[in-house]
């Protein structure tokens, strides 16, 4: 931006008045500031607004709209296809605005827009209270929310968005507004899976839960072991209590102490089971998944915000992710995921990750524009590297597992775990019914559709 000219004068204006720091291409700290989770991904904005609060936000927005800039809007910076950076552009950075107040009488709790999962997690912890939050400690919150949110404690404590109680968001004018059951109803409703299409969400509020005792069991088998793990996992969850989830996974065994020395970097099978309980409980329904040869296990009462640490990726890494819902999990299906499981790409961090549904999902508010709520279970492709010659094989491998589980596929899809699939995939994971309804509240609080880095919906 020239020196003296309108946008110029905007700038040096918005770095005098911005309680947090503002970026610019050639600025110093300008290149570490626009670094995001997927290496993949390298854009460069006009402006890099670090907001320190609400009237941040507020400023910075106005500012943009003056210019005619695009913006994007960065929490936690997850976004696999990188929709939280833009080229040319503003990015309104809320990384510094991460407290989270608890208020244990109410069992609420508020989090501002910036907050990652682990900022929360560790607040509410002391109290021995949580809520259903991601399956990594690095994820925003908001963007997490807003976009459904599944985690460990969803069959017990339903979906994020199933424990969202108000979200403070800045409209697309600058303007400021809560959105509640009580005020503005149909946005709070657009909210509970419409992303960040509606504004900039300064603040969410959520339901918390008891959690006074959480347990895991972990094993880790040979490949080759693979058809066994997935039906025994099937029967633990599909005949256990909501409260107990987790996840089987392909992956290349990581230089954990955990992991026994001559499994790491090689491919594996993972079973990991969650329980919101004892581990004595636990050990009784993982009985038959111990008593399978395995190569390592660990059965352990352990803190929650642990558990969410315990599958970090660190950020700098090359991702490529999709995601299908599916009707079932019969054999002839196991036996494709185990085959596809054989082809994972080591030694890499990708995942080859299949996930339960049902519980508290599956019984949870019908009303949101959340059109998975029904599926038993769930597969996620989850490829994550380092070297970009492996570009090709991770993205093909992930591509491969989508077009081979369609036949048992829902046609419904969680869009936080997917990049840019496409508009049949935002119908997908909204519900056309729903997109249309979406589309009406676009139009009333974003008609000119300023917030497109998202899973878009067009205004009506």
């Amino acid at each position: 931006m020239a020196p003296f000219s309108k946008a110029g004068a905007a700038l040096a204006a918005l770095r005098a008045d911005l309680s947090g720091d503002v970026f610019a291409p050639g600025d110093p700290g300008y290149d570490e500031a626009r670094k995001i989770f997927n290496a993949m991904i390298d854009r460069r904005p006009a402006v890099i607004a670090q907001c320190e609060d609400e009237a941040d936000v507020v400023r910075s927005v106005r500012f943009a709209r003056d210019l005619d800039l695009k913006i994007a809007v960065r929490g936690g910076g997850h976004s696999v296809s990188g929709m939280s950076l833009n080229d040319n552009g503003l990015v309104v950075d809320l990384h510094r605005m991460h407290t989270v107040t608890v208020h244990p009488g109410s069992e609420a709790v508020r989090i501002e827009g910036g907050a990652l999962m682990s900022h929360l997690d560790h607040a509410t912890q002391p109290y021995g209270l949580a809520t259903t939050g991601g399956r990594v400690s690095t994820t925003g919150v908001g963007g997490f929310v807003l976009g459904g949110g599944n985690g460990w404690l969803d069959r017990t404590f339903g979906l994020a968005v199933d424990n969202l109680l108000g979200v403070e968001l800045v409209t697309a004018d600058g303007s400021t507004v809560l959105a509640t059951d009580r005020e503005n109803p149909e946005l709070f409703w657009a909210l509970h899976g419409g992303g960040g299409n509606f504004g900039v969400a300064t603040a969410l509020t959520l339901k918390l839960h008891p959690l006074p005792e959480l347990s895991i069991a972990l094993l880790m088998y040979r490949p080759n072991a693979g058809p066994d793990v997935l039906r025994i996992y099937r029967e633990v969850i599909e005949n256990g209590p909501s409260e107990v989830s987790g996840a089987v996974m392909y992956t290349t065994g990581p230089p954990e102490e955990f992991v026994p020395q001559h499994m790491v970097g090689k491919r594996l099978i993972a079973a990991l089971l969650t329980y919101v309980g004892g581990e004595e409980d636990l050990h009784k329904l993982a009985q038959a998944l111990v008593a399978l040869p395995h190569e390592a296990e660990i059965l352990t009462a352990i803190p929650y915000p642990d558990l969410q640490c315990l599958l970090d990726n660190p950020p700098g890494m090359r991702n490529y992710w999709s995601a299908e819902f599916l009707t079932g999990l019969p054999d002839d299906l196991v036996d494709v995921f185990c085959a596809l499981g054989e082809s994972v790409p080591v030694p890499t961090g990708t995942r080859h990750v299949l996930f339960p549904g049902g519980g508290a999902i599956a019984s949870g508010p019908v009303r949101f524009p959340v059109p998975h709520r029904d599926a038993p279970w769930g597969v996620h492709p989850f490829g994550i590297w380092e070297n970009p010659a492996d570009d090709e094989r991770c993205i093909q491998w992930v591509e491969r597992v989508r077009a081979e589980v369609r036949p048992w596929r829902t046609g419904a899809v969680y869009l936080n775990f997917i990049g840019d699939e496409g508009g049949d995939r935002i119908v997908a994971g909204l519900g056309a019914e729903n997109l249309r309804r979406l589309s009406a509240v676009k139009a009333e609080y974003d008609p000119d559709n300023v917030f497109r880095f998202n899973h878009n919906i067009r205004p009506a």
